[in-house]
């Protein structure tokens, strides 16, 4: 658990946080992978109120999708957890199609798929910045670090969750406090199961 600074900790009143969530799905993902169990995104909101003393907490997820026809199994599911988050959770969901990229190489052609949400990450966490008092980002790529003292540099708080092994070093110590994501009991549900093989 995060513990804030006595001298901030003074100046708040009950519920008197305001907490934006940005969750990178592929930084996650990996944690997911190591952990084998899936996060249960109902838990974010009640613990982010909880630990951040948050009135209010909005959580933005950001993933990109296979494109129709690119897998030998159905992403129907992927699309009802899309639905999910968003309705069910009200979530703002960001997503998009995967790019598929022709590369050519000396071993003939292949496919490379490129998702990256950076932007759409970075454009939200601005944007937004006159709504919140703390920005925590679900990411471990050491591209934020600007985005991260850039918020600072306008008065906010900005807190890193990720996993030890998929953190950069700049990112862990630039912002207001690290959380490693696989120390977060309540974070964690059902168990993760590999699709099974046609």
């Amino acid at each position: 658990m995060i513990k804030f600074p006595k001298k901030f900790n003074k100046k708040l009143n009950i519920g008197s946080n305001t907490v934006y969530v940005f969750i990178d799905a592929s930084n996650v993902w990996n944690a997911v992978k190591s952990v084998k169990k899936f996060i249960e995104y109902k838990n974010l909101k009640n613990y982010f109120r909880k630990n951040f003393n948050a009135g209010k907490v909005e959580i933005f997820y950001y993933d990109a999708y296979p494109k129709d026809g690119t897998r030998d199994y159905d992403l129907d599911g992927k699309h009802r957890f899309f639905t999910y988050l968003k309705k069910g959770l009200g979530f703002t969901v960001r997503k998009k199609e995967l790019k598929r990229i022709s590369v050519i190489s000396e071993n003939g052609e292949s496919i490379i798929e490129k998702g990256n949400m950076d932007v759409e990450m970075t454009i939200d966490a601005i944007h937004n910045m006159s709504k919140y008092d703390i920005a925590v980002l679900f990411s471990g790529d050491a591209d934020f670090l600007a985005l991260v003292s850039y918020i600072r540099n306008g008065g906010k708080k900005v807190y890193i969750y990720s996993s030890k092994d998929n953190i950069s070093r700049e990112l862990k110590t630039g912002g207001d406090g690290y959380c490693d994501l696989k120390d977060i009991d309540e974070f964690w549900g059902k168990c993760l199961k590999h699709r099974a093989k046609h």
